[in-house]
């Protein structure tokens, strides 16, 4: 069979399996700029044809619009962390809203209580202000370290990303030729609408090498108010940081006299209660928080060390919402902590998460279809790649992202659900067993015979 044959077989299949869905979407695009409300669902961002639409989800299963269910490794793009509906945060969110009502502009009790749960969670951190995204979060603690600093420059990493905001929407997945030499990129806007200006303020380096680092420092050491960075690299697949990667940011840094920022937007209280963080053992000086915190309600946290926080406790630096800390949130997060603490949550979570991780490699080895298996138990990529990923130029040159879509096109077919994109990420939550990941198997089993014919008679055209 042809490869336009395959693909023919798989738009004809999808869209039987997928009509609603499709029908949705097309009126969707006439009051939705894209049909969608995030870039992330979008068809340029790998949801080609249409994305599906959800009808709810159970647990680790969600069901969409036609009647189908997946075991779901999407999970939201990380915030379930609990699964689809987790009773017991949806119990403390409607008990609270019914006793308290919903937001005050005033502060009340709740926050305090919450906030000391969150700072025995993590205890590299000392204080913590709560706000509503990612995005709020990384830009407060940008601001908030060139202002404990009096420096002006951050530096960063090329395939990172830390939100929408212009002072850090830089260089997230920049086309080489626009970007320059690896080992000191420019600082290339991830979109339109970005002031040029700011890339005065920016230092753009590869993950995971130290020696751009060094130089960079040498150059504007005195200059650099923080070092920004994931400390698993889960914006570009999931690449992790090479061993003692983050040790060498927490010590080159304070050698400076900068800060060190780790967004943890997607690894806090994903890799264990204390974050990655906690996970490696690196205390930085900031830190910002959100998916997995509230239990798949929206909320987000800045934490930091009390020398740095004072600046927002004396009130030398603004950190203002009206929605801050609402009664929603704080009841989420309060309930989400107290799941995540049970005895052996995360040991569980990572057992699934590594057994899948094994049994991924086992078969597409067996198959003769070379790929890596990169992260940890709750969060990893399945790189269609012969080596391993360690930075975004890697990804851009070895990675067969066409590879990657026919991989998700045959999953998606057979009740498995996760990004279409190469450059995201499979999640894993508390709510999956291994009957969950048997199921996965069982599907990826039926497919590989499929996927390894497509992928012979593609050959160059799978890149």
């Amino acid at each position: 069979m042809a490869l336009t044959e395959h693909a023919v077989t798989f738009n004809d299949a999808f869209a039987k399996h997928s009509a609603r869905s499709h029908e949705l979407f097309e009126s969707a695009l006439g009051v939705l700029p894209g049909g969608v409300n995030s870039t992330a669902r979008t068809t340029y961002a790998g949801w080609d044809p249409y994305p599906l639409f959800a009808a709810g989800g159970e647990g680790p299963y969600l069901f969409d619009v036609d009647g189908h269910h997946y075991v779901d490794y999407l999970l939201a793009l990380g915030p379930l962390m609990l699964g689809h509906r987790p009773q017991a945060v949806i119990d403390r969110v409607a008990a609270e809203v019914q006793r308290l009502g919903t937001m005050f502009a005033l502060p009340y009790e709740l926050e305090q209580h919450v906030a000391r749960k969150f700072l025995q969670a993590v205890p590299s951190a000392e204080a913590v202000r709560f706000t509503n995204t990612g995005s709020e979060a990384v830009g407060s603690a940008v601001r908030l370290a060139r202002a404990a600093t009096g420096r002006q420059k951050l530096l960063r990493f090329e395939g990172h990303y830390h939100g929408w905001q212009d002072t850090v929407y830089w260089s997230n997945k920049p086309e080489p030729e626009l970007a320059g030499p690896s080992e000191a990129p420019n600082a290339v806007p991830a979109g339109p609408g970005v002031p040029a200006g700011l890339a005065d303020t920016l230092i753009i380096c590869p993950w995971n090498d130290p020696e751009s680092v060094e130089r960079a420092f040498a150059a504007h050491g005195g200059e650099i108010a923080a070092v920004l960075t994931e400390p698993v690299m889960c914006n570009t697949g999931c690449i992790l940081p090479d061993p003692g990667y983050l040790e060498f940011l927490r010590e080159i840094t304070r050698r400076h006299g900068a800060l060190l920022i780790f967004d943890e937007v997607i690894t806090g209280f994903r890799l264990s209660l204390g974050g990655a963080q906690g996970y490696y053992g690196v205390q930085p000086d900031l830190s910002t928080f959100a998916k997995a915190l509230g239990g798949g309600f929206p909320v987000a946290a800045l934490a930091g060390t009390w020398p740095v926080m004072r600046l927002i406790a004396d009130g030398r630096y603004s950190h203002s919402g009206t929605y801050n800390a609402n009664v929603v949130a704080m009841a989420a997060v309060d309930a989400a902590l107290d799941e995540l603490s049970r005895p052996g949550a995360y040991e569980e979570l990572h057992r699934v998460g590594e057994r899948l991780m094994v049994e991924l490699r086992t078969r597409f080895t067996a198959a003769d279809i070379p790929v890596q298996v990169q992260g940890l138990g709750p969060v990893f990529q399945v790189w269609f790649a012969d080596r391993p990923i360690r930075s975004w130029r890697d990804a851009r040159e070895y990675a067969r992202t066409g590879s990657f879509r026919m991989f998700w096109e045959e999953m998606v077919l057979r009740g498995v659900l996760f990004h279409p994109n190469q450059f995201e990420n499979l999640f894993i939550s508390t709510a999956h067993a291994d009957q969950h990941i048997d199921e996965t198997l069982a599907a990826l089993d039926d497919a590989l015979p499929v996927l390894k014919a497509r992928l012979a008679e593609g050959g160059a055209a799978t890149k």
